[in-house]
């Protein structure tokens, strides 16, 4: 997985927007072009198995204004927009700074534009059976479901059912052709999409798929499981987070991957301690997807504040962070190398969905035995004790702060903060202090929705794009 594979007989014209993204005109002009046509099965299934084109996951302003990772003074400096949202600057006009943050949107577009491609032709492959041929268009439909959550997720305003079939989305688009034409949807008829994706995907999904890469029906469920989540329907995610699990129930044990790695860790002055665990072959993956970078690497360094919200005695956080000082700054820097799973879905993510499924559903003993089971696996044993709770209330709030370290880095916790915002019982605002100045960020800030990119916005491609933030 880690080659080019096939990139170098097969162009999409996708792949060039990734190259300047502020050049970039007709987003939706995406037809392979090039030196071959795909013509064979092994054609389009390559397209799939191209991590670094297809499976990739930008999030930079929802980890920016989460304040989960920390930022330099000269990236801020640099990047108007990073500031806006790092400092919570709700008079900043961000729809104006956003002129060269624009991969979220075209990498999510060009994942999609593959995924169009695939379902489109397919069934016209050769050299290949009719099952095989529906098996590789039933994993684009979830790969076109998956990136549509993410920019739903970022440019569009959270789902609830009162006015979901009022607030537009992002446009939908469901050829590969040039100038398709397209549709900027309601985030209803978003959602009722990309179920639909995944309900016709899985009659024709195996347990198990050629790679990781490559959506199955475990990742599937995951995926349904998530996206039931963020509509508020309880009982259809915890029934797809239960099918997600009878393929893949598996924890990683951090307590003992940290006693294995542990003078490397604990030795004063050294950052460079362990490989990744979270790679292609985690225990934990349904499916794997890049996070910001797709080149072996480090995780983004997290600030001193936002580490206190880890529990005492964490072994997946003591595992990977290190307190370190440099300059005029202090912060929690990476010290495994590797690739992480920072894009894609893992059953920890799933057993917390279970878990605040069956607190929703007023199985308050149920959800914290699900919690628990993930926390032992991840808190010391000296440190460790199982959480209780007697009301859903305590116990969302409990599952809601190991999801939010759990899946630190990824869309989730912005997904998360987002749907709870607009309940009174969980709604948060967030203070902090930077450089002297009291700063904060109410659940109702227009924050919470980033602006689509200006280049979009002006060159729509066949159709309209209407900003779904003022500023």
């Amino acid at each position: 997985m880690k080659r080019k594979l096939f990139l170098n007989t097969i162009k999409i014209s996708a792949l060039a927007l990734l190259i300047g993204f502020s050049g970039c005109k007709k987003f939706l002009d995406v037809l392979p072009v090039g030196q071959k046509i795909p013509t064979t099965f092994e054609d389009y299934e390559a397209l799939i198995r191209d991590e670094y084109g297809n499976q990739r996951t930008f999030v930079t302003q929802a980890r920016l204004l989460l304040n989960d990772k920390f930022e330099t003074v000269a990236n801020l400096n640099y990047y108007p927009l990073w500031t806006a949202n790092y400092n919570w600057d709700e008079t900043a006009n961000r729809v104006t700074l956003n002129n060269n943050d624009e991969s979220t949107y075209y990498v999510s577009y060009a994942g999609i534009s593959t995924s169009n491609l695939i379902i489109e032709h397919a069934s016209e492959t050769t050299e290949a059976t009719d099952a095989q041929r529906n098996e590789l268009i039933g994993q684009a439909k979830v790969l076109r479901a998956f990136n549509y959550y993410i920019l739903a997720n970022y440019y569009a305003d959270t789902y609830e059912e009162a006015n979901a079939g009022t607030k537009l989305s992002v446009p939908l688009i469901l050829s590969a052709n040039i100038g398709a034409p397209h549709t900027q949807v309601s985030i209803k008829e978003l959602y009722d999409f990309m179920l639909q994706d995944i309900d016709q995907a899985m009659p024709v999904l195996k347990a198990t798929s050629a790679t990781v890469l490559h959506p199955n029906l475990g990742s599937a469920n995951a995926l349904k499981a998530r996206i039931f989540l963020q509509m508020g329907k309880y009982t259809e995610a915890l029934a797809a987070a239960n099918e997600a699990l009878k393929y893949n129930d598996k924890l990683f044990d951090w307590n003992a991957f940290y006693a294995a790695n542990k003078a490397q860790i604990e030795e004063p002055g050294v950052y460079n301690n362990s490989t990744s665990p979270m790679g292609f072959n985690f225990v934990e993956n349904y499916y794997f997807r890049h996070g910001e970078s797709n080149y072996a690497g480090r995780e983004s360094a997290v600030r001193t504040d936002r580490a206190t919200r880890f529990e005492t005695g964490d072994s997946r956080f003591a595992s990977r962070w290190k307190l370190r000082t440099v300059g005029a700054d202090t912060y929690y820097t990476s010290i495994t190398t590797g690739y992480f799973n920072a894009g894609g879905l893992t059953t920890t993510e799933v057993y917390l969905i279970k878990a605040e499924c069956q607190a929703r559903l007023n199985d308050v003993s149920g959800a914290m035995a699900t919690l628990n089971a993930v926390r032992v696996t991840r808190v010391f044993a000296a440190n460790y004790s199982p959480l209780t709770a007697t009301t859903t209330q305590q116990a969302v709030k409990l599952i809601q702060r190991t999801k939010a370290n759990e899946m630190i880095m990824s869309i989730v916790p912005f997904a998360d903060a987002r749907r709870l915002n607009k309940d009174p019982e969980y709604a948060t605002t967030r203070t902090k202090t930077e450089n002297g100045k009291a700063l904060s960020l109410s659940p109702g800030s227009h924050l919470w929705t980033m602006p689509f990119p200006l280049g979009a916005v002006k060159n729509p491609g066949n159709g309209t794009i209407q900003q779904n933030v003022d500023k």
